[in-house]
């Protein structure tokens, strides 16, 4: 579990491409400082395994799905990576509830400067967009942010200058591919409404929202 707060910005320093699968190595610093063998890493907002590490770098394997799924088969040699240690129970929650499942990949429609705020439009598959809504909840390659608009195609996000200098999102241009997990509670909820009408076996419904107070 993580948080979309990003530690650090790694630096890819070799792909060993297999023929549907992958092994990273991933030169960075932060997050080394207690890293064991198992522990779990988000890069760009996907969890990988640590299977090997050295005082400056780690290695992590990409199963055949995680290529299929994700952005994380464009990596090459030198690029440039969003870095986050699973939560610690002992720290403060920064963002919001991050699995590192990746649910999607997004394309950059457009970016535009507003004074010190930069906005990314970014484009998704529709059966995705019903989980976001203005001010809600969305991770793009591993960093939590907050979601500012939503049209019948794609979402778009603001980047304060902190999130521009510590992660990889500021430097995205039109054209360039992202991963995105959606609200895992929105997620829930729904899933929790479908099962409960699909069985009739009442619980958490339109109606009980109503009566409870949380819609009107």
């Amino acid at each position: 579990m993580f948080t979309g707060i990003i530690e650090e910005i790694g630096t890819v320093t070799a792909v060993r491409p297999g023929s549907n699968s992958s092994q990273l190595s991933i030169r960075c610093t932060k997050v080394l400082s207690d890293v064991k063998k198992g522990d779990s890493l988000a890069v760009n907002g996907v969890c990988l395994t640590v299977s090997d590490f050295s005082s400056n770098q780690f290695t992590a394997d990409v199963m055949p799905e995680t290529v299929k799924a994700t952005t994380l088969h464009a990596l090459r040699t030198g690029s440039p990576v969003n870095l986050e240690r699973a939560m610690s129970a002992e720290g403060r929650f920064g963002g919001h509830i991050v699995s590192g499942h990746v649910d999607g990949t997004g394309e950059v429609v457009s970016v535009r400067q507003k004074e010190n705020a930069i906005y990314i439009e970014i484009s998704i598959e529709a059966g995705l967009l019903k989980y976001f809504i203005p001010k809600g909840s969305v991770t793009v390659d591993g960093t939590s942010l907050t979601v500012f608009g939503v049209t019948d195609k794609s979402f778009i996000i603001s980047l304060i200058p902190v999130t521009q200098d510590d992660s990889i999102i500021g430097r995205k241009r039109a054209g360039d591919k992202v991963n995105v997990e959606c609200d895992m509670l929105a997620k829930y909820i729904e899933r929790l409404m479908t099962t409960n009408k699909e069985n009739s076996t009442g619980g958490l419904t339109m109606d009980t929202l109503v009566a409870s107070g949380f819609l009107s």
